[in-house]
């Protein structure tokens, strides 16, 4: 039920909020970071997006969930526009979004990307399964471009690492 003071913004923004990534569907692109902002412009609705990277190739399935959200929530002829600056970063993911990736077995993101990522050099990543940081990245990349492939050395599982930028 929409009460009588929610304006157009909210209801777009709750909206879209609600949209799932589609290669990570326990998280919404709120969660992500994705949803940057709602903005009424003369009575439509623009939805701004940020991808995660330059490349992502879940992006326009978002913008086509976004548009299909909105339309339910009875907002016709909304736009949704990417951004690409400022450029994603982890630190845009919010703390229930980082619950929700380590409940689902990938190991969340580190708080900042830090300039000792530019080395090569990685904080230290806790395995999903059972908290151990006794871990090892196996290959840069898992199961999507986002993620990196980890194995635990202590319960021997691997894992996805979701990757800082």
């Amino acid at each position: 039920m929409v009460s009588a003071a929610e304006t157009l913004r909210d209801r777009a923004l709750r909206a879209a909020a609600e949209v799932v990534d589609p290669e990570i569907p326990v998280l919404t692109i709120a969660d992500l970071g994705v949803l940057r902002d709602v903005r009424e412009v003369d009575g439509a609705v623009e939805v701004l997006i940020t991808p995660t990277y330059s490349g992502c190739p879940a992006m326009n399935m978002i913008a086509v969930e976004v548009e299909m959200a909105l339309e339910r929530a009875g907002i016709p002829r909304a736009r949704v526009r990417t951004v690409l600056s400022p450029a994603w970063t982890t630190d845009w993911m919010t703390e229930e979004g980082r619950r929700k990736l380590h409940d689902y077995g990938i190991a969340p993101p580190g708080r900042t990307g830090g300039r000792r990522a530019l080395f090569g050099e990685e904080d230290e990543v806790a395995c999903p399964r059972c908290g151990s940081a006794r871990t090892e990245r196996i290959a840069e990349f898992g199961s999507t471009s986002c993620k990196a492939l980890w194995r635990c050395l202590a319960c021997r599982e691997p894992f996805d690492h979701f990757r800082c930028h």
